[in-house]
Order: C-alpha cells, then sequence, then structure tokens
C-alpha cells in the first residue's frame, strides 16, 4: 500500500465516509490536533518514568485514536463501525488523579510550567489538549460530536497537569508557582 494518493495535493481531504472538504475544516483540525496530543503523549511515554505511568500514557494514546476516528468521521454518511469511547474511559482518568492527589502536596498556588524536562512535556501536551478540546466544542456547535470526547479532554488535560505535579515531585523538583506582583 502506498502511504502517498496525490488525492489531498488541491487542498481536499476525505472524511470516513467520503466527504471531501478543505484540510482547514474544523473537523480537520480537530483530529489533528488529536493527533498532535498523541504525539506529545508518545514523547512522555519515552522519558525515565514508571511503568504504571507509561501503561496508563498507552491507553490514553489508544483512546486519543478512538477519539481521532470518531472526529474524522463524517456522522451523516459513514457506515464504518467506529470504537466508542466510555465512560469508564474518563473514570480511568478521574481515578489516577486521585491516586496521584493523594500522595501530593495541596496545590495553594498556581503552578508556572517546567521543572524538568518530563514535566515540561506534561504541560505542553495539556496546553495542546485544550486546544483539542476548544476545536472538538467548536465542531460540536455545527455537527454531531460525541460528548464523551469533550468530557475526556477535559479530563485529560486535568490529568497531564496532574501527572506534571506527580513527576515534579517524584523527581524531587521544587514546583515552579506563580506569586503575582501586587
Amino acid at each position: 500500500m502506498k502511504i502517498y494518493t496525490k488525492t489531498g495535493d488541491k487542498g481536499q481531504t476525505s472524511l470516513i465516509g467520503g466527504t471531501r472538504v478543505p484540510k482547514y475544516h474544523v473537523r480537520i483540525e480537530s483530529y489533528g490536533t488529536v493527533d498532535e496530543l498523541n504525539s506529545y503523549i508518545g514523547l512522555i511515554r519515552c522519558q525515565a518514568i514508571d511503568a504504571h505511568h507509561q501503561q496508563i500514557l498507552k491507553e490514553i494514546q489508544d483512546r486519543l485514536f478512538t477519539i481521532g476516528s470518531s472526529l474524522a468521521s463524517d456522522p451523516e454518511r459513514s457506515k464504518m463501525k467506529i470504537p466508542d469511547l466510555l465512560e469508564s474511559d474518563i473514570t480511568l482518568l478521574e481515578r489516577e488523579m486521585d491516586q496521584m492527589n493523594e500522595v501530593l502536596p495541596e496545590l495553594k498556588h498556581f503552578i508556572l510550567p517546567g521543572g524538568n524536562t518530563v514535566v515540561s512535556y506534561c504541560h505542553l501536551a495539556r496546553c495542546v489538549c485544550r486546544r483539542a478540546e476548544r476545536l472538538a466544542v467548536q465542531l460540536a456547535a455545527d455537527s454531531f460530536v460525541d460528548s464523551n470526547i469533550t468530557i475526556y479532554l477535559n479530563r485529560l488535560s486535568d490529568y497531564l497537569f496532574v501527572l506534571a505535579r506527580k513527576l515534579n515531585a517524584d523527581a524531587k523538583t521544587e514546583e515552579n508557582i506563580w506569586i503575582p506582583r501586587i
């Protein structure tokens, strides 16, 4: 199978279901941003973090492929069976955050991104996740988007923030807190 098809050379691409749309369409931006997020998650997984976090991040990458597939489908024309995003996928993120928060110091200040490389990657992924969520919400204003997608992306950005704090604590790196000038 060839990777290149030449069908997108004039700025159009096909959704699952056959509908052709411009490459700047919000649906393309949505799943493209989810793909970008998935790449950042892969970058975090490649770092020296414990096996449990690596396993959860692998699960997240799988869910992001599910989300990308859903966003890449024309909800009115696609007949392809796409995997479902489940409430249990959201619950997994919440449970992981709760477990990490049990051992983290109480959050009393805003945290500036940084601390070490893997923590910085988590913050970059969090920002991309927030963008993916905004785009999915924008798409949902005009077209069907499974509500679990926006909920999952919202929870995932929170998870990435808590993971950044946890990895920072594991590395015994002081959190970079924001103290506003008054």
